[in-house]
């Protein structure tokens, strides 16, 4: 395989799109050419690349001949018409969207964890969830060392997560909320009842819809995509999802019980080294991870991190992560640098 390919960004309008032009960018990935595209109704729109102005072409199966490597953010509908088309014309499908997650012949690759799943992939690498992914990647050193039997996850998740209008709203929102004026919400949640609450100095401990089980649909993302990463059904997980007043970056409090007892300053240790993982755990320096601080950056964030006070193998931490990069975008380009440097040699 050649060192130098052609990549295509489809969904190249939307945030993650967008997001994934500049990571392409930022990390000097090498494309030969960089095909944008997206619906016919965004087709025409005019996109920087860099400084260099490119036209986004409507995606259709055509689009994709001669492309290496296509990187779907548009939608699951649009994947599950077109990654097909794009795998029967040779191209590498990296897919953003929800649609072929949990599909028993895609892998589901956070590369810090599972790296070597991506080859069992038959044309077609799926993205996990952005709340699953900053987890799995804090989480996987301590599963390696000491195998986890308990996780209890609770998100506070960003605008950002929702898309564009989701923050449009926030803000809006925000300002109608300052002016004392009654707070307009025409966007979340996203619910089968088309019943918005305002985001702005609130909180929404609902994201996408309820299931039979009282769960939401986010929520046992995290359950089955744990379960699907780290290859082991037996581990329990518990989770809330909760919408927060924050544009970018993913918080997450997360409480494990592990199956082999552990060392405190072991496990402060093991996260230091990991790959992908900052520790800002400083309590006397009020040293810990925000969103604000991790907002445009790569690494997934880790602090508080301290032992249950009740339970022998019990850990407690906050995990925080850029849900564009980290929980998208640069989880995608981190799959296709890996699989370009890897693929001519297998």
């Amino acid at each position: 395989m050649n060192s130098r390919v052609n990549v295509a960004v489809v969904g190249a309008t939307g945030a993650v799109g967008q997001a994934m032009i500049e990571t392409l960018l930022r990390r000097k990935f090498p494309y030969t050419s960089l095909k944008l595209l997206a619906s016919k109704r965004s087709a025409g729109t005019t996109v920087m690349v860099g400084h260099t102005p490119n036209v986004v072409e409507e995606a259709t199966p055509a689009s994709f001949d001669d492309v290496d490597i296509a990187l779907f953010s548009a939608g699951g509908d649009v994947s599950l018409q077109l990654a097909p088309e794009a795998v029967k014309r040779g191209a590498l499908v990296i897919d953003n969207t929800s649609a072929y997650r949990m599909h028993p012949e895609v892998p589901l690759v956070v590369p810090e964890v599972n790296a070597n799943a991506l080859w069992t992939n038959k044309g077609i690498i799926a993205n996990p969830n952005c709340s699953t992914i900053q987890m799995m990647v804090a989480l996987y050193p301590i599963y390696k060392a000491y195998g986890i039997k308990r996780i209890v996850v609770s998100t506070y998740q960003a605008a950002s997560g929702a898309g564009a209008r989701a923050i449009d709203d926030l803000l809006h929102t925000a300002k109608q909320y300052l002016a004392n004026e009654p707070m307009q919400a025409s966007t979340l949640p996203v619910s089968k009842l088309k019943k918005h609450y305002p985001l702005a100095f609130n909180v929404l401990p609902q994201i996408d819809v309820f299931e039979e089980n009282g769960y939401t649909k986010e929520e046992m993302k995290m359950v089955n995509e744990t379960h699907k990463i780290f290859a082991d059904d037996t581990i329990q997980v518990t989770p809330t999802a909760a919408r927060v007043p924050v544009i970018y970056g993913h918080s997450e409090s997360v409480y494990v019980e592990t199956k082999e007892p552990f060392v405190l300053s072991d496990v402060l240790q093991l996260l230091q080294t990991a790959p992908g993982v900052i520790v800002q755990d400083n309590p006397q320096e009020q040293l810990y991870p925000q969103a604000i601080v991790a907002a445009g950056q790569l690494e997934v964030f880790v602090g508080r991190i301290r032992k249950d006070l009740y339970v022998d193998n019990g850990l407690s931490m906050w995990v925080v992560s850029d849900n564009i990069l980290k929980g998208a975008a640069w989880n995608a380009i981190q799959i296709a640098e890996l699989w370009l440097s890897q693929a001519g040699h297998r």
